[in-house]
C-alpha cells in the first residue's frame, strides 16, 4: 500500500467521527456495492453518495472507484487511499479508547462505540448539516477600508477555482488567516443555486456573491426543487438546487451561485 499525505486524510477522519461516513466506506469495501453499503448502514443510496462526496472532498484523495462487468454486473471497490483511510480510522479509534481509559472515562478494558460523541473534547465529534465542505487555501484577505469591520477572503480550491467569503475582520484575525493558510469552506446546500452556463470572472472584493463552475454529476428530482451535484476540477463536489424541472443533464456545464456571506471558513485543526 502506498504512503499517503496524512494531513489531508486526517481531515476526513476529523470530520467523520460521529456520523456514518466511515461506516459507508467500510461497508463498500466489504460488499463491493454502494447500494448494499447504504442498506447495511441504514441510510438512503443518495445519502451514501453524499458520504463519499464529503470524504473525497475532505481527504483530497479518490477513495472509491466504480467497477464494470463481471457476473454480478457493476459495483464499487476501495482505492488504496480508501483502504488506508480505514486503517487510520481504526488506529485513531484505538488511540481514542486508550485516552478515555487513561482519564477515567471508561473502565479498564471497556469499549466505546465508534459513533460515540466525545463532549469533553471540545466538539471533536461535532456533526454539521452543511453538505458542502471544501478544502481551500487562502489567497488574500482584503479589507475595504481601515474602518470597515468586514473582510473579503479570497480562496483557491484544489482545482484552481477561486471563491470569496465575506467575514468579519475579528474572525479573520482569530483564525490567523493569511496567504497560504489551509482552511475548510462550508456552505449549506440550500444556500446554493445551480444554473447552466459558465462562471463569470471574479469581481471586486466586496461582491455580494461568488460561484463555482463544474459539470453535473447527479440530479435528484423533487416537487419544487431538484438537487444537483456538481463535479469540480480537482475531484471535489458541490451540492445545490435548481428549480424543478431542471433542464440540466449529467455531463452538462453548470455554475453554483451563493452569497459570499454564506461561505463559512473553518480551520481544519
Amino acid at each position: 500500500m502506498s504512503s499517503l499525505p496524512i494531513d489531508s486524510l486526517g481531515q476526513a477522519l476529523g470530520h467523520a467521527i460521529s456520523d456514518k461516513r466511515l461506516e459507508v466506506l467500510r461497508r463498500i469495501g466489504e460488499t463491493g456495492s454502494i447500494s448494499q453499503a447504504a442498506r447495511d448502514a441504514g441510510i438512503s443510496y443518495k445519502a451514501a453518495w453524499q458520504a463519499l462526496d464529503t470524504l473525497t472532498n475532505l481527504s483530497g484523495q479518490p477513495l472509491v472507484e466504480r467497477t464494470v462487468g463481471g457476473q454480478g454486473g457493476g459495483g464499487a471497490r476501495l482505492t488504496p487511499e480508501g483502504e488506508q483511510l480505514l486503517v487510520l480510522a481504526d488506529a485513531m479509534a484505538e488511540a481514542r479508547q486508550s485516552v478515555l481509559q487513561r482519564f477515567g472515562a471508561l473502565p479498564l478494558g471497556g469499549q466505546v462505540a465508534a459513533d460515540t460523541p466525545l463532549p469533553t473534547l471540545g466538539g471533536l465529534g461535532l456533526r454539521t448539516s452543511m453538505r458542502n465542505q471544501l478544502a481551500c487555501t487562502v489567497v488574500v484577505c482584503e479589507q475595504a477600508s481601515a474602518e470597515d469591520p468586514m473582510v473579503a477572503v479570497r480562496l483557491r480550491t484544489r482545482g484552481g477555482a477561486e471563491l470569496v467569503s465575506v467575514i468579519t475582520w475579528d474572525s479573520a484575525d482569530l483564525l490567523a488567516l493569511s496567504a497560504g493558510t489551509p482552511v475548510l469552506v462550508l456552505c449549506k446546500a440550500t444556500a446554493v443555486t445551480i444554473s447552466a452556463g459558465q462562471a463569470p470572472a471574479l469581481g471586486v472584493p466586496r461582491q455580494p456573491g461568488t460561484c463555482l463552475e463544474g459539470r453535473v454529476e447527479r440530479i435528484a428530482a423533487g416537487a419544487r426543487h431538484d438537487e444537483v451535484v456538481l463535479a469540480l476540477e480537482g475531484g471535489d463536489h458541490w451540492v445545490g438546487f435548481a428549480a424543478h424541472p431542471c433542464a440540466l443533464q449529467p455531463g452538462d456545464s453548470a455554475v453554483a451561485f451563493m452569497a459570499a456571506a454564506a461561505l463559512v471558513i473553518a480551520h481544519p485543526s
